[in-house]
């Protein structure tokens, strides 16, 4: 160990306790990396997310004595599209995959983080500084915390990007997110994505039959009802399964969850020698179903970079910050373009109705694009 390393206070701090931050830390802490994870929420919390997760992961999560069986998933098979008409078309899913909510998975994961000895911490990231090789971490009570590498983990969007001249935090995006959960009578092997003016719906189950409904929708169909009530009555009801789900479901949550300014603008990995990754780093159309599995496999590639710098088989930071790069672009700048390019689609309905007749007279062709927007299973 290095003078550096001794000196800090830690030799990675992680800014965010989601899925990224706490399957990094859990990666890290393993290989004897000293982790401080900095996370400005307490466990557990609801977030808006689709909730459902490739099967991809899954070799990798055992890897690190993550069993997600405890967790009492959905087991997810099948996906169906539909078009706001009720026009459908049906695939099963390559890889399959689980349902569980971030409510209970980020709080597993988070004991995990703890018992594998990751210094777990409450507080609320206000700025970073990097000189003379090492980060400064402050948090908003004034507290500093030293270290050799961060990594940033904080979500879609938070006043860090905006401290760190990130260009896409100076823009305004026209996306809002909404979710809540439902006692339903509804598939536990199905992954739906239905659209409606303006946006698209998923719905699966969770863990122990609670079905999750998570929504997409661009403020220009939602300023003309600008109440979440309305909207879902008088727009996603048009869908006619849409109008089933929500006649007969039961809510859960007292009010949908909501976030807004939810930005699909490229992202750069590595910001003022900060690594990203999840949605820090790149966010997946929600479409595409895959951005919790994308924040696990990032969590991995870089972890395993971090290590190798630590090891010294990376020869500087810079050598890191190349191959980081390099390698998050292999692995998903193919999945955010054909999210970027299925979303646009997907929001003109004569083009999905044109593009649902084809798939509908060849229907061994969706299970192939679903695999763009998916990965090969995590091999260790």
């Amino acid at each position: 160990m290095n003078s550096t390393r001794m000196r800090c206070d830690a030799d990675v701090i992680i800014i965010g306790g989601g899925l990224a931050g706490l399957t990094a830390s859990i990666h890290l802490t393993r290989a004897d990396v000293q982790v401080l994870l900095l996370e400005k929420q307490d466990y557990p919390q609801h977030k808006v997310c689709g909730e459902y997760i490739s099967n991809e992961v899954l070799p990798y999560l055992q890897h690190l004595g993550v069993d997600i069986d405890e967790l009492n998933p959905s087991r997810i098979s099948r996906f169906l599209l539909s078009t706001a008409a009720g026009k459908t078309v049906e695939s099963t899913l390559p890889l399959g995959g689980f349902g569980v909510s971030r409510y209970t998975l980020d709080q597993f994961l988070a004991d995990k983080a703890k018992s594998a000895g990751v210094d777990l911490r409450q507080a609320d990231v206000t700025d970073i500084q990097f000189a003379n090789n090492v980060f400064t971490v402050t948090t908003a009570t004034e507290q500093t915390y030293t270290a050799k590498i961060v990594l940033g983990a904080y979500g879609k969007r938070s006043q860090l990007d905006k401290r760190l001249n990130r260009p896409f935090a100076s823009r305004e995006s026209g996306w809002l997110g909404v979710k809540a959960h439902y006692q339903a009578d509804f598939p536990d092997d199905l992954v739906a994505l239905h659209n409606f003016d303006g946006g698209y719906c998923g719905l699966s189950q969770v863990e122990n039959g609670i079905v999750n409904a998570c929504y997409l929708v661009n403020y220009r169909s939602f300023k003309a009802v600008k109440n979440i009530d309305s909207f879902q009555q008088h727009v996603l009801r048009k869908n006619p399964f849409l109008n089933e789900f929500f006649a007969t479901a039961t809510p859960l949550f007292a009010r949908p969850l909501t976030i807004s300014q939810i930005s699909f603008d490229k992202k750069s990995p590595v910001e003022n020698h900060i690594l990203m990754c999840g949605d820090t780093a790149g966010l997946i159309h929600p479409l595409c179903g895959n951005g919790m599995a994308m924040a696990i496999h990032s969590a991995k590639l870089v972890s395993e970079l971090v290590i190798q710098f630590f090891n010294g088989k990376l020869a500087n930071r810079a050598a890191l910050e190349k191959q980081y790069t390099s390698g998050w672009s292999a692995e998903f700048r193919t999945r955010l373009l054909t999210g970027r390019i299925a979303q646009t689609v997907l929001l003109y309905p004569a083009i999905t109705n044109v593009i649902l007749k084809s798939l509908q007279r060849t229907p061994g062709i969706l299970p192939i694009l679903i695999k763009q927007t998916h990965g090969k299973p995590l091999l260790v």
